[in-house]
C-alpha cells in the first residue's frame, strides 16, 4: 500500500497527548507505521557525558507517532483531511484532499 504521508508534509496529530498540535514530518517509517513529527511527542532523553565537548544531560527528542494518529494538512481548505489516489492522464499516481477535491503535492 502505497504511504499517505510523506516527508515534508504538514500534519495534525488527531489523538494523544499532543491532540490538536501541527507539525512537519522530518522521517516516515512505514514498515514500523511511524512518522517524526517535529515539535510532537516530544520525549526526556538521559544522556552520560561522553567527552568534555559533548555533556550529558536531559534532553528533549522527538519520539516517533503511530502515522493513524495523523492527518495531513490540506494547504488549499487548511483542514486536516483524509487523503485519496488518483491516476492522472499522463500515468502518474498523485494524492488529492478528499474535502475539497485539491490535488495535494
Amino acid at each position: 500500500m502505497a504511504a499517505k504521508i510523506k516527508r515534508n508534509d504538514t500534519v495534525q496529530v488527531m489523538a494523544g497527548k499532543d491532540r490538536g498540535r501541527r507539525g512537519d514530518v522530518r522521517f516516515v517509517y512505514p514498515r514500523d507505521g511511524r512518522a517524526v513529527v517535529t515539535g510532537v511527542n516530544l520525549v526526556k532523553k538521559h544522556r552520560r557525558p561522553r567527552s568534555p565537548q559533548a555533556p550529558g544531560g536531559i534532553f528533549e527528542v522527538e519520539a516517533p507517532i503511530q502515522l493513524a494518529n495523523l492527518r495531513v494538512v490540506c494547504s488549499a481548505c487548511d483542514k486536516a483531511v483524509r487523503i485519496g489516489f488518483r491516476a492522472l492522464e499522463d500515468g502518474r499516481k498523485v494524492r488529492y484532499c478528499k474535502q475539497c477535491d485539491e490535488t495535494i503535492d
